[in-house]
């Protein structure tokens, strides 16, 4: 089937049958909008995830007003005979160091370059879905052939439009991603497997429950933890709906965890935690680690429908190993979103041997990747999906 034109605003438009263009349609458009605040609020809910705290609107609001990475953010709305049917979120990043994601052994290899040649480490990057989580095109339904491709081809005119190099689809679903491959391919995309995300199926009745359920080490694991965590004196958890005044300590904690993180493509800001925190559609807690009164951990937890999200996690490495502070939070967390009654939480990328004692199950993630410029492209093509096969690998692997 021949695609018959494309206007200058954006339609795309396939011949009828018979040839007849009064039966020609449907006719699908797609707008480019500057923030999320330009969507209407019923339209963001009724077409992101139900269950996926990191797609609430009140989380793309935050992100607008922070600095954790993107220099810009669109959205681009695909509209069906006037009526919106799909959002692609887009985050561009115009100085994005290499260095900060790749993994350490990557990073070895890089230092001579950026010692040499710094400004050959600053790459351009357009970034698809959503840049803290994992991606999709909102919709009730897959786009049709013909509305993947205009999308693809919209979202590849706004990366030259702002001289962005790179784009990528991050962190999709490998069967969300397979409904726009024929569009992808068509237009030079190529896919490689991500770092998966971790998710912990839950429908437990309590907190026992889900302990019981675990295999007989992790589970028996499960139990030294928490007695070693309640012997240490002057340590509780709390749970908080209110943590304003706790943000600065918050940020000095996850510094300390971000100080020895392999890859650092988003590093949170305190305008983010306190829009996010501000925000009265922000359903969110604090599952916060005191030694008498002082902060010395926490995981900021979010909720939407039947699903939570571990989002970040603080720790005082004085203490974090005798005290067990990244597991203990985690049980709590896991305490909490079983009393909430949700189906699953998730606990995002990377550690993935703790997590697995959890009992979390790998989510698979892929990007489809390409560059606007040929040259690029191809060396794209032929060496980065090598290197992040390696640090996939390194990252799975056991640590003991």
């Amino acid at each position: 089937m021949s695609v018959e034109g494309i206007s200058a605003d954006g339609d795309l438009r396939r011949p009828a049958p018979g040839g007849n263009a009064a039966q020609a349609v449907p006719r699908y458009t797609v707008d480019c909008l500057a923030s999320v605040d330009d969507l209407p609020p019923d339209l963001w809910d009724t077409l992101a995830p139900a269950h996926d705290p990191m797609w609430g609107r009140e989380v793309f609001a935050a992100m607008e007003g922070a600095a954790i990475g993107p220099d810009a953010y669109a959205y681009l709305l695909v509209r069906r005979d006037d009526r919106p049917v799909a959002v692609l979120p887009l985050s561009a990043v115009h100085r994005l160091r290499l260095e900060r994601v790749v993994g350490p052994a990557e990073r070895r290899l890089l230092a001579p370059v950026d010692r040499l040649f710094p400004r050959l480490l600053q790459v351009t990057m357009l970034f698809c879905g959503n840049f803290l989580g994992q991606g999709h095109v909102l919709g009730e339904d897959p786009l049709p052939p013909e509305a993947a491709e205009l999308l693809v081809r919209e979202v590849l005119q706004f990366a030259r439009r702002h001289r962005l190099g790179t784009v990528v689809f991050k962190d999709f679903a490998p069967p969300e991603l397979d409904a726009l491959r024929p569009a992808l391919d068509g237009a030079g995309f190529f896919v490689v497997a991500g770092l998966p995300d971790t998710e912990l199926p839950l429908g437990h009745r309590d907190f026992e429950e889900y302990l019981v359920s675990l295999p007989a080490k992790p589970r028996r694991n499960a139990r030294n933890k928490i007695r070693k965590f309640r012997a240490q004196e002057g340590l509780r958890i709390e749970v908080l709906e209110e943590f304003d005044d706790l943000v600065p300590d918050m940020m000095g904690l996850y510094g300390q965890v971000m100080e020895r993180a392999d890859q650092t493509l988003d590093v949170l800001d305190e305008t983010f935690i306190r829009r996010l925190a501000d925000s009265p559609d922000t359903d969110q807690r604090l599952v916060a680690c005191f030694e008498r009164d002082r902060l010395v951990g926490y995981l900021h937890c979010l909720f939407r429908g039947r699903g939570a999200v571990g989002a970040r996690i603080g720790l005082d490495y004085r203490l974090a190993h005798r005290a067990r502070l990244y597991h203990n939070l985690h049980y709590a967390a896991i305490e909490l979103a079983i009393t909430r009654g949700c189906r699953h939480i998730r606990f995002a990328q990377t550690a993935y041997e703790p997590k697995r004692e959890l009992g979390c199950e790998l989510v698979e993630q892929s990007y489809a990747m390409n560059h606007t410029r040929r040259l690029p492209r191809a060396v794209l093509r032929l060496l980065l999906p090598r290197a992040l096969e390696t640090a996939r690998e390194q990252a799975l692997a056991p640590k003991s």
